[in-house]
């Protein structure tokens, strides 16, 4: 009795029937080959006291490919990007323009401006030195040599808060956490430029771009012959000081170190650009230089217009996060009215993304560039989000084009080189302290378009072996049939 009952339970399994055998037996699917893949790559030690989210769904069908903690929160870092363009697009439109303009409030006798010149701005991102030297040409072109008033800047169209909540202190000298403003130029940073002496003990040369009396420089940087390099460049930001400083010691023949650095109150920098450039171009200027609201009387002499996909690329492919500060605060205005706010600029985007289905009381967003640790999301919510701009048909194609292509350009150009994902995945990094993410869209092998999110937090050091873990799950899908 005893061996009839240990034979009888393997004749049952043996033989109750071929669903059985066959689910036993049966190969992996493609899909389910695919998902273990990703379970490898995610198996490493690394990933232990790390906590990694992921979710991959087909565009075509809806299905879910690959989840993993899709539901819980991350800090987001720059795919927070994501939000703030898609809400851009939606409610601005294709078709809008961020202006500088020139205005004069009285007639120009006798070569001369008996008033005031006036610079509106509505944070353009982007305007720079050059374009700013177009706008004073037209001055010239007036047949002005000199204006008896002030040089005057109207920034009533943002409230005065100038810098992105929760974000960390000991950044604010380097050019990604730029101060926002109506009137924004050259990022509203200097660019320092380091070139190393030819002689052990001599300073370097240190060059400023723009050349500006707007800020000042100690350079106590010296040469060595021994290659260490232990150079810094910064500015007196803890003294609230527009004083630029290169410190340490920098080997004979180094390349040169570039750094963009940050300047405080742009408004006025941006005044001091142009009361620079005016004398530049032979026009006096008698008056100071000030803040102020645009009189109603006041003429329009020139302005600057730069299109809405311009800037949209330029902000996602590079990753600037005063552009999607700016931006945030441009949304605030046109849907709440002046001033614009961060704030009213967030309503909008929670708006935006409960017409795709999204919950906005689950997520916390603080700020536009994702610079703040305060701002948590999901990987579920992105996939919604890039779900929605997906069928989005008339703004989807510029929304896609702004996105980095891996291995071809922006912050994925030296990424996916030689796989599958290369030229492939359209998607948006994220990178602050302890924190990796990549969403965005790619093609499987098949065609069949996905998008993903991948989210990485509470790690320590590098994020070198973050991307390569991410990179790899991008190549697995790119190689993906059915």
């Amino acid at each position: 009795m005893r061996r009839i009952r240990i034979f009888f339970p393997l004749v049952l399994l043996l033989f109750s029937g071929c669903a059985t055998f066959n689910s036993i037996f049966a190969p992996h699917t493609q899909l389910e080959d695919f998902r273990e893949r990703i379970d490898h790559i995610l198996s490493d030690s690394l990933f232990v006291p790390c906590q990694t989210g992921i979710k991959i769904v087909s565009l075509a069908t809806g299905e879910v490919l690959y989840e993993r903690d899709s539901h819980l929160l991350f800090h987001p870092a720059s795919n927070m990007k994501l939000l703030t363009t898609a809400t851009g697009l939606m409610t601005l439109g294709t078709g809008y323009e961020f202006k500088t303009q020139l205005f004069a409030d009285t007639s120009i006798q006798d070569s001369i401006e008996h008033g005031n010149l006036y610079f509106k701005g509505y944070g353009d991102p982007d305007f720079n030195t050059q374009e700013l030297a177009e706008l004073i040409s037209s001055v010239k072109k007036a047949g002005i040599k000199e204006i008896e008033g002030d040089l005057i800047g109207d920034i009533s169209y943002f409230d005065n808060k100038r810098w992105g909540t929760g974000w960390m202190w000991d950044d604010e000298p380097y050019g990604f956490a730029a101060y926002n403003s109506p009137l924004t130029i050259n990022h509203n940073c200097v660019q320092v430029t380091v070139h190393a002496g030819y002689n052990a003990g001599d300073p370097p040369t240190v060059i400023i771009d723009p050349p500006t009396a707007y800020v000042s420089l100690e350079n106590t940087a010296t040469m060595n012959d021994t290659g260490a390099n232990t150079l810094e460049v910064s500015r007196k930001y803890a003294e609230r000081l527009n004083t630029i400083t290169v410190k340490g010691t920098m080997p004979v023949g180094a390349p040169d170190d570039i750094e963009e650095i940050t300047v405080l109150n742009p408004e006025i920098y941006f005044l001091t650009l142009a009361k620079e450039e005016l004398r530049r171009q032979g026009i006096e200027l008698d008056g100071a230089i000030t803040v102020d609201s645009l009189p109603s009387n006041a003429t329009l002499l020139a302005a600057h217009a730069q299109p809405m996909d311009s800037m949209i690329v330029f902000l996602n492919k590079v990753s600037d996060n005063l552009s999607a500060e700016n931006l945030l605060k441009i949304i605030g205005a046109e849907e709440y009215g002046i001033p614009g706010t961060t704030q009213h600029g967030i309503s909008t985007v929670k708006r935006i993304l409960t017409g795709f289905g999204i919950d906005s009381t689950k997520f916390l967003m603080v700020d536009g560039s994702g610079v703040s640790h305060y701002d948590l999301l999901t990987p579920e919510i992105y996939i919604k989000l890039l779900t929605g701009m997906y069928h989005q048909k008339s703004i989807f194609d510029i929304y896609y084009a702004s996105l980095p292509i891996a291995g071809v350009d922006g912050t994925l150009s030296d990424r996916m080189n030689r796989t599958a994902a290369q030229n492939n995945v359209h998607a948006k990094t994220g990178s602050i302290s302890g924190v990796s993410t990549l969403s965005g869209y790619v093609h499987t092998a098949d065609n069949e378009p996905l998008a993903f999110s991948i989210m990485m937090q509470n790690f320590i050091g590098s994020d070198s072996l973050y991307h390569a873990a991410q990179d790899s799950i991008a190549a697995t899908m790119a190689n993906f049939h059915r």
